[in-house]
């Protein structure tokens, strides 16, 4: 493993990172204190100080050790979950949606705003190499946090999502999965079929769709 790269890989993907494990946890809090739970709010959660949202196993050790254990072929990190208590919201059900939505929302608008800086730097003939590649980065940290996060399986994002919109019949037996559900998780990623079946499709819609929203900005510096 070449130390050189690593560091140079650690600088150009710290701040992306940083921007959108923060921003999606404390939107998750933002939202759902909008809609009556004010838990996040209370323990300092509904904030962009990332020393707040940063699990030292989740965000620092497991992705290093990932990264060399797979020399940067595979990456995988989490942050520490927003408390939200499902039950103070005025709408339980309908509300459980939107408080699951915001954080991948927040990671979609993220890569929108990063795609933005990149055509502006490029208009403003910037070639640094450091910079061009931070707002790649930036892009693609917040496609697989978007995309992976709506993956229709609890604790993730997506499986509350499901767990709001279905019936509540169904609701129920969906929801029963989430205390294994990281492990299911986990061995799909393995198996490569969330890589195959989910995240490779879904992030050549959404990097088409921020191509296509940010297609007159990229003909406007040109």
């Amino acid at each position: 493993m070449n130390i050189a790269n690593l560091i140079q890989t650690v600088a150009i993907y710290a701040l992306p990172v940083l921007f959108a494990i923060t921003v999606h946890e404390a939107a998750h809090g933002y939202v759902a204190r909008h809609f009556g739970d004010n838990t996040a709010w209370i323990l300092g959660r509904v904030t962009l100080n990332p020393l707040k949202h940063i699990d030292p196993l989740g965000t620092i050790v497991m992705p290093l050790m990932l990264y060399f254990a797979t020399s940067g072929a595979f990456l995988f990190g989490y942050a520490k979950p927003v408390p939200v208590q499902f039950g103070k919201l005025r709408n339980p059900k309908r509300h459980m949606v939107w408080v699951a939505l915001a954080g991948p929302g927040a990671n979609l608008v993220q890569a929108l705003l990063w795609g933005v800086l990149f055509y502006l730097l490029q208009g403003a003939a910037v070639t640094e190499p450091f910079f061009i590649k931070m707002c790649q980065a930036g892009i693609l940290v917040n496609v697989v946090m978007f995309v992976f996060n709506l993956f229709p399986l609890p604790p993730l994002d997506g499986g509350r999502i499901l767990v709001g919109l279905l019936p509540h019949k169904q609701a129920e037996l969906v929801s029963r999965i989430e205390p294994w559900g990281f492990f299911v998780v986990m061995a799909l990623v393995i198996a490569g079929v969330i890589t195959t079946l989910w995240m490779r499709p879904l992030m050549a819609l959404t990097y088409s769709f921020i191509e296509t929203v940010l297609m007159p900005l990229a003909l406007l510096v040109q």
